[in-house]
This record gives structure tokens, C-alpha cells and sequence, in this order.
């Protein structure tokens, strides 16, 4: 796609499979709000044209001389990131993800070699490094999978940091694209999952995810009701709510995470964190050892994201719904429609 124009089919030449590379022919290719975003401009500084797209699930057609962890005909997914330094503190730690010198994204990001764009999973193939690439187990469903290369690694990496699991009670704020992928994973770590969401309209699906208790807040009484209660909170919405309400949710030494991306900042009151040596801490994705732990957790658990499949052709009126939150929960483009 050109600048502020809808997206249009577009050929363009990968590059060839290197000795560390992996070639995947793509099957499926989630919508992330980010790509949205990029698409329209709304964070500066994109790089036209743009190929947008980081839920990337497909099948190995081609490796390099060193490969040996991926075999053609092997099905493989790529998330949010394509390439690191490799050598900060960080990379060397295992958290890629916070690169010191910044991670490269799976599109619309300066490649190592300083010359060259990413270009994202709306394509039909894409050749990655080994070390970015993931195992997705053919048990799990390729679809619906495709979407926890962003949105279920986003909910899984607080969750595990942050030690959701039994006899913890966990909130989610907002039941949506992220939400969802966060009721499934507390769920199946085995704590007590409660959503928070202005849509009663969603606590069927809430339930139904393995939520615990749904909780509406446009009714105010009810941020009095639970106080203290919650070890973790996780938002993941991008809307401007009060975080000092949540706050006070909070129990002794608890946490609030922030993985959605608001446009402006939130005002916090001291005595909000004070009261309970609360804690407000943030979640970028996650590093590809952790994607992979994720997958096969999923995998053990049958999980995968609420999705609503598309063609090619469809993804301009998708961008639109997402927008509107028209979608229950996510959008993945059949990528042998483009």
C-alpha cells in the first residue's frame, strides 16, 4: 500500500533463502491493530510502500545450509519481530524482544544490512532467519493460531512473568483481540480469571472462555465492591480509562501491566500505589523462546484465538471493522487468496 491509500495487491522479490534462512510459503495471516496504525499513517515515520502483517502461520518450502530445526513441509509461524543485534546484554539473555539496539519488525523496519524494509506476512511467502522462526504443532489449528504470534504471546509473557497460575486472581481489562487470548491463558494456567468490560454483551463469551466472574464497569459501584482484591491486572485496551480505579483494585504487592497502547498518557494518583505497594508495570510481546513455550502450551491445551476468516480482497472493510470493534476476535486473511 502507497500513503493513505487502501490496500491494493502489490508483486514485489524476496530475498534469497540465505544459509540461516528459513522460506515459508504463508497460509495464514492474522490482523493486528498495529498494522492499522502503520497502514494509516498514525505513528509517524512509515516507510511506503508498505506490506503490513506479523501473525504469520505457514509451511517450510526451503532452508538454508545450516538449518537443521526446520524441515520442508514443516509448519512454522514468524510473530512480531524478524532480527535482533544478537550481542546487547539482552538478546544475550534471551529477551530478543527488548533488543538494546531495538528489535527489527516483521515489517515496515530497517533490516540489519541497513538498506533494506521489512515487508510482512500479507504476502504469500516470506524468508526469515532460523533463529526467529517457531515450530507450530500440527495439532493445533492454523487459523486460529496465527493470531498468538502477537495478540497470544502479548497476554502470556505477563501472565508467566507475573506468575498467573492457581490461587492467584487475575483481572483483564477489555475483551477483545488481546482480552480474549488472556481469559484462555490465565484460564488454562489455572487462575481465578475475572474480566472487566463497558459491553455486557460479552460476558456469554467471557464465560465461555474460561473467565470466572465478568464484571461491567459502567456501573461505578463496582470498583468499591472488589478492592484489594486482584494479585494482577492486565490492560488491554487502547482507550483512555481511569487507571486509579483498577489500581484500587489492587491487592498487597500486586500489579497492573500495560500491553495496550492508549494515545496518551494516563494520570496516576501517588496514593493509588502507595496505598498497597502497588505496582504499574508494561509487557512488549515476547522474546521467540517464550513464542514457542506459548505455542506449545496451546498446543497441550487447545488453544487459539476467536477468529473471523477472510480473503485478500476483504482486508480494507477488516481494517474498518477493527476500527469499529466489529470483529469477535480477531481477523486472518486466507493467505491463498492474494
Amino acid at each position: 500500500m502507497a500513503e493513505k491509500e487502501k490496500l491494493v495487491p502489490w508483486s514485489f522479490t524476496r530475498r534469497d533463502v540465505g544459509t540461516d534462512d528459513v522460506q515459508i510459503a504463508i497460509d495464514w495471516s492474522g490482523i493486528c491493530h498495529s498494522d492499522i496504525h502503520t497502514g494509516r499513517n498514525e505513528w509517524g515515520e512509515i516507510n511506503f510502500p508498505l506490506v503490513p502483517g506479523h501473525e504469520i502461520v505457514g509451511r517450510v518450502t526451503a532452508v538454508g545450509g545450516n538449518v537443521s530445526r526446520f524441515a520442508v513441509g514443516q509448519r512454522v509461524g514468524v510473530g512480531v519481530y524478524v532480527d535482533s543485534c544478537r550481542t546487547c546484554e539482552n538478546c544475550l539473555a534471551g529477551m530478543s524482544n527488548y533488543c538494546r539496539e531495538g528489535m527489527t519488525g516483521t515489517f515496515d523496519a530497517l533490516e540489519r544490512d541497513g538498506k533494506s524494509i521489512t515487508k510482512g506476512g500479507y504476502s504469500n511467502g516470506i524468508v526469515v532467519d532460523q533463529g526467529y522462526v517457531v515450530s507450530v504443532a500440527d495439532s493445533l489449528d492454523p487459523a486460529a493460531t496465527a493470531p498468538l504470534m502477537c495478540a497470544g504471546i502479548t497476554l502470556y509473557s505477563p501472565l508467566k512473568e507475573w506468575g498467573a497460575g492457581p490461587g492467584k486472581k487475575v483481572g483483564i481489562i477489555g475483551l477483545g483481540g488481546l482480552g480474549h487470548m488472556g481469559v484462555k491463558f490465565a484460564s488454562a494456567l489455572g487462575a481465578q480469571v475475572t474480566v472487566f468490560s463497558h459491553s455486557e454483551s460479552k460476558r456469554a463469551d467471557a464465560l465461555g472462555m474460561g473467565a470466572d466472574d465478568f464484571i461491567v464497569t459502567t456501573d461505578g459501584k463496582v470498583f468499591e465492591t472488589h478492592k484489594k482484591q486482584f494479585d494482577l491486572i492486565i490492560n488491554t485496551v487502547s482507550a483512555p480509562i481511569d487507571l486509579n480505579d483498577y489500581l484500587e483494585l489492587i491487592a498487597l504487592d500486586g500489579t497492573l501491566v500495560m500491553v495496550g497502547l492508549a494515545p496518551e498518557p494516563y494520570p496516576i494518583k501517588a496514593f493509588s500505589m502507595l496505598a498497597q505497594r502497588r505496582r504499574i508495570a508494561g509487557s512488549m510481546i515476547g522474546p521467540v523462546g517464550q513464542l514457542q513455550e506459548m505455542l506449545d502450551f496451546a498446543a497441550r491445551h487447545n488453544i487459539g484465538s476467536d477468529i473471523e476468516v477472510i480473503k485478500a480482497e476483504e482486508i480494507n472493510e477488516a481494517w474498518d471493522r477493527v476500527v469499529d470493534s466489529d470483529v469477535r476476535y480477531r481477523f486472518v486473511i486466507d493467505a491463498s487468496s492474494f
